[in-house]
């Protein structure tokens, strides 16, 4: 693919992305994770242009990067712009690439991290070169933060960061991050731009059943597999009730107006088919959600085990946490019990104010027929952590995508790419807005 017609800062938006799918950091939970290596790229690409950076570890091979970059007026709070650089695992087998090469096929850019969420710092990295290279001062502090660990509950990353260096967010108020910016076309053709201004908040539990151990080959009424198997299906095939929040209210009264269809506040799941890729995900937001996801029982074919385990990702609505596990409860039965892996708020946060305006003007900007609207993401993000101190976040990465391009499939999935003029326009984009905030 031929960018020898880009801008600088374009060039480098790709180049960079690609650089740092080519540095593996996989986070396969349980604290095994290095991001060292692609931690210590970012503190290279920073003072090659002469941004100082330092690099914070958690732990062993847990690194995280923090820069400061003054403003024009630092009376005014920063924004904290921040990137995780950790990525989960990927198996080869099942990629039509090698998940690492970073190479460009199709108009895409191949590799695990590219959309999650490589991509963005990628974008972070080379708006902050341009400005070294120009002597450009945004018009407030930036806080640059490249956290570890966002794909195991940010334990070694920005929870990490906030509860052991909170001076390094000082002053600031705001912050953007992932998922948010990009574009959804929806049934009539027309472009919605998802800022992301919620979040649903995280349960992950372990069941533990508990029964009498014995041999295989007689009947046993207390079997702890038995019991542990009746909760997980229990839980997996229970219908959740119908939970809308404000964003998910105005996202979808937003839909209403641009298709024609009708709006009606008690069912908002006719116009998921207006929505395209982004059905999925905004489905799984109009309510509370739990899903199995490991199993751990047993060591021979004909014992009995005395206990069995399970774990559960579950992901509350704003406001309906106490539903989420009071439901759960209900579920199990009497001899199974519940412990918490990892907890983490969720987060709602109006679609308004000077932040906002700057991301919807500087959207419009690159695309003229642009609708920026908010939405509640099923995940989660590091905003979380900056929460606890204050701040408020917003999903802010850009990416201006096709109709057909199944953006939401490339979270954690095969072949996960992105394409290269949906990156070129989101550094554009960024650093607009950037320069404007």
């Amino acid at each position: 693919m031929d960018t020898s017609s880009l801008s600088r800062i374009e060039q480098e938006a790709i180049s960079i992305c690609q650089d740092l799918i080519r540095i593996p950091s996989v986070n396969f939970g349980d604290g095994k994770g290095d991001e060292a290596a692609v931690a210590a790229y970012v503190i290279a690409s920073l003072a090659e242009v002469g941004i100082a950076s330092t690099m914070y570890e958690s732990a062993p091979g847990r690194c995280n990067v923090m820069a400061r970059l003054e403003g024009t007026n630092s009376n005014r709070p920063g924004l904290v712009v921040h990137g995780h650089i950790d990525v989960v695992p990927a198996n080869a087998d099942d990629w039509s690439v090698d998940p690492f090469c970073g190479d460009i096929k199709d108009g895409m850019i191949w590799g695990r991290g590219a959309v999650d969420m490589k991509n963005m710092d990628a974008m972070m990295l080379a708006t902050v070169r341009e400005w070294a290279r120009t002597g450009y001062k945004p018009p407030r502090d930036i806080v640059l933060a490249f956290f570890a660990d966002e794909e195991a509950g940010s334990i070694y990353g920005s929870h990490w960061m906030v509860n052991n260096h909170p001076e390094l967010f000082a002053g600031c108020n705001e912050a953007v991050s992932e998922v948010g910016g990009f574009s959804v076309t929806v049934a009539n053709g027309k472009r919605l731009y998802m800022i992301e201004t919620a979040e649903k908040g995280i349960h992950w539990m372990r069941l533990t059943a508990t029964g009498r151990a014995g041999h295989g080959s007689v009947m046993n009424e207390e079997n702890a597999l038995t019991r542990l198997t009746d909760a997980v299906s229990a839980i997996g095939n229970y219908s959740w009730p119908q939970r809308y929040s404000t964003t998910v209210k105005a996202l979808f009264k937003r839909v209403a107006e641009v298709t024609g269809k009708a709006y009606d506040e008690k069912d908002l799941r006719p116009l998921l088919s207006e929505v395209g890729f982004a059905a999925r995900m905004i489905g799984a937001t109009l309510q509370n959600t739990a899903n199995p996801t490991m199993l751990q029982a047993g060591y021979k074919a004909n014992v009995i085990p005395g206990s069995a385990s399970a774990v559960i990702d579950g992901r509350f609505i704003p406001g309906f946490e106490d539903e989420l596990n009071s439901t759960i409860q209900s579920l199990i039965g009497p001899h199974v019990s519940v412990e918490t892996i990892t907890r983490d708020k969720a987060l709602e946060v109006p679609f308004e104010g000077d932040l906002v305006d700057a991301m919807c003007a500087a959207i419009l900007k690159e695309d003229s027929e642009a609708i920026p609207v908010p939405y509640l993401m099923s995940g989660g993000t590091d905003n979380k952590a900056l929460a606890e101190l204050g701040i408020i976040g917003y999903g802010f990465s850009p990416l201006k995508l096709d109709a057909e391009f199944d953006f939401m499939a490339m979270f954690h999935g095969v072949d996960e790419r992105v394409p290269v003029d949906g990156l070129t326009f989101g550094v554009r984009t960024l650093k607009d807005f950037l320069e404007n905030c």
